[in-house]
């Protein structure tokens, strides 16, 4: 095959390109015993420096997934990050000084009652609360959080953040947290219900702290990500 001449696009572009991964990773919290749960997002950050999405440069043997993975648990101790997947590629040419970097990013979801082990570095922060963050990560959480706030309208996504058996309140709160608004419990119940998204396990729950029955438990009809109504939309409330 013959060389391309200097002018083709072949043989123009010699400046380097950087590819990187960065996860915004989400769990649902309770920050104080008396309130409510938010919507939290993983940041960590140098001595000196703001805060930053866990991430890092792509391997040469890793995909980008399992780079994206390798950062996560450089950052935080989890025993399961329920869901992942690639949310948009950013690829602004100065989107960082210097070389040009471009970042695929990613959608973590940690289930609300999976423990995790942070070192001094790292810390759980209200996606409403958000502290600087380093160059464009906090239009990469918002766009996460957008991606999250949608596929909770069409798919059973919220199995990810949901623990494994929990009272039909918990999950409404659990919905509250990552939409940004009130969620009905008794007709996200029915809602979920006819789509077969969750099911009664026959057991009960602990009574709250206000008494009175104690809590019929359900749980995830599956616990991988399915449409269950592709033109369904949560909607706030009027």
């Amino acid at each position: 095959m013959p060389t391309p001449p200097p002018s083709s696009p072949a043989a123009a572009g010699t400046s380097d390109v950087e590819v990187e991964t960065l996860t915004a990773v989400f769990q649902v919290r309770e920050m104080t015993a008396d309130t409510d749960p938010v919507l939290c997002v993983l940041l960590g950050h140098d001595a000196d420096g703001p805060w930053a999405l866990p991430g890092g440069a792509v391997a040469a043997d890793a995909t980008l997934e399992t780079s994206a993975r390798r950062a996560v648990a450089d950052s935080v101790a989890i025993a399961n990050i329920a869901h992942l997947e690639q949310l948009a590629v950013f690829s602004d040419p100065h989107r960082l000084p210097g070389t040009r970097t471009i970042a695929s990013t990613y959608l973590a979801l940690v289930p609300s009652d999976v423990p995790t082990e942070l070192p001094h570095a790292s810390a759980w922060h209200p996606v409403d609360a958000l502290p600087t963050l380093a160059f464009d990560h906090a239009e990469i959480v918002e766009a996460a959080r957008h991606r999250l706030a949608a596929k909770l309208s069409y798919t059973n996504i919220a199995f990810a953040l949901a623990p494994s058996r929990f009272p039909m309140s918990q999950l409404s709160e659990i919905y509250c947290a990552a939409l940004g608004y009130a969620v009905d419990t008794t007709n996200l119940l029915r809602i979920l219900s006819r789509r077969a998204v969750v099911v009664a396990t026959g057991t009960v729950g602990k009574t709250g702290r206000s008494g009175g029955r104690p809590p019929a438990l359900y749980a995830f009809a599956d616990t991988q990500l399915r449409v269950t109504d592709e033109f369904a939309t949560l909607r706030p409330p009027m």
